[in-house]
């Protein structure tokens, strides 16, 4: 996808935020030109990567969100306060690589899958059929093995009951409280012999159950590692959420004892270097790292001046506006106007909004912001629950339609001064 794609992509459920768009666009497509060129090119070549700023609500995750459904490379999301300087208890900088490349397998597994889902279905149906030809008895006497493939292909026998081995895979162990599981069968693999256990299910999820198996022996599991280290190395991309509640110089005690033993623990990460996986090692050379923060209390220039160089692109993200929230009531696919118009459809409750509802709804948000803390967008849910939380619990048990319309008059009757207090709907 070209830059402008992309943003015309992430405009379709992000409102405004251009300069962030532009600048994860870019640098999403610089990835692609970097693919394209020779060997010795591409190692000289390595991501700018991005920091945005700005306060809480205006979109800096849901741009990361959305564009993890846009790209077709690894991408993972972490928070920065999940991490802990090496030496304290809690999760290690590095375990963020290994994250991603698990995100990796999955990914290229899920391509291998879908390459392989005709052939290992077709496995799948045989063997059900097998499993009810010597189990049911409600299948009619004397049918051949054909018909039962016949029939359970076309779904026609997926309520029935059948019985079925699975793998039984003991539960991992976690090793500490936040940080890394260890999986007792792994470590041994094919030295102890693989339990299994009966469970009786239905043939549809029969069928679901025995495809995943059959997939995984029709694929080359040393050539999807290979490739998804290969990936998570060239394509992966890392987005750093909270990057302002660890900067700060480090105080002497407390839970702030840790804050820049952290940055300078993420600081080769960024700048390159080679962690050890189950699958092998990665070098981080080429991950494109996004990191984001409201920065209110701390400023950018308040991380230790090797990890600011590391991070050359800075963009700030704009606070929201009446404007801004009216368009976010209105425009995007997933607009909040629309999920509660679906949610009370099922109750056969017609809710409708009017443009002077809507601009008074985007009046409250504002007002609220400037008045209380500024979260953003994240206001309008706030806004949204309380408006319809009557209608959401005055609802008619014999089902009968029902119309509601949201103007300007039923908003300022349902918002009196009293009722703008909406500490109980943010957590």
């Amino acid at each position: 996808m070209t830059p402008k794609q992309i943003v015309n992509e992430l405009d379709r459920y992000i409102v405004g935020q251009f300069n962030a768009k532009k600048a994860v666009a870019i640098a999403l497509r610089n990835r692609y030109r970097r693919s394209k060129l020779s060997p010795a090119d591409r190692d000289e070549i390595t991501p700018k990567n991005i920091i945005m700023k700005g306060p809480t609500g205006v979109g800096k995750t849901e741009i990361a969100r959305r564009l993890a459904k846009l790209v077709k490379a690894p991408f993972l999301k972490v928070e920065a306060t999940k991490y802990t300087e090496v030496g304290y208890v809690g999760r290690d900088v590095e375990s963020m690589i290994r994250d991603l490349v698990e995100v990796a397998i999955r990914l290229v597994k899920d391509e291998r899958y879908k390459e392989v889902e005709a052939r290992a279905f077709e496995r799948a149906v045989d063997r059900v059929a097998d499993l009810l030809l010597k189990q049911s008895k409600e299948l009619p006497e004397g049918i051949t093995k054909v018909a039962v493939i016949d029939e359970v292909s076309k779904h026609n026998l997926d309520q029935m009951q059948v019985e079925i081995s699975v793998a039984d895979i003991p539960k991992p162990v976690e090793l500490q409280a936040g940080g890394g599981e260890i999986n007792i069968g792994n470590i041994f693999g094919d030295i102890l012999p693989k339990k299994t256990k009966k469970r009786t299910v239905t043939v549809e999820e029969a069928l679901r159950i025995i495809a995943s198996e059959e997939s995984e022996k029709l694929i080359d599991l040393d050539s999807v590692e290979s490739e998804a280290l290969k990936r998570a190395e060239n394509d992966g991309v890392i987005f750093i959420d909270e990057m302002d509640k660890i900067a700060g110089k480090s105080s002497q005690n407390g839970p702030d004892v840790s804050r820049e033993g952290v940055q300078r623990d993420i600081l080769p990460i960024v700048e390159g270097c080679t962690v050890s996986t189950k699958y092998g090692n990665i070098k981080t050379d080429y991950i494109l790292f996004i990191a984001s923060g409201a920065f209110h209390v701390s400023k950018v220039s308040d991380l230790i001046p090797e990890l600011q160089g590391r991070f050359p692109v800075l963009v700030e993200l704009d606070s929201l506006g009446v404007d801004d929230f009216v368009k976010i009531l209105t425009e995007p696919e997933n607009a909040i106007t629309q999920q509660y118009r679906k949610l009370l459809a099922v109750d056969n409750i017609d809710l409708s909004f009017t443009d002077d509802g809507i601009a008074e709804i985007a009046n409250v948000a504002y007002d609220q912001n400037n008045t209380l803390e500024d979260i953003g967008a994240r206001r309008l849910q706030s806004i949204m629950e309380h408006i319809v939380e009557d209608i959401s619990y005055d609802i008619n048990e014999e089902g009968e339609p029902k119309k509601v319309v949201i103007d300007r008059e039923y908003v300022l009757n349902n918002f009196t001064t009293e009722s703008r207090n909406l500490k109980k709907y943010v957590l």
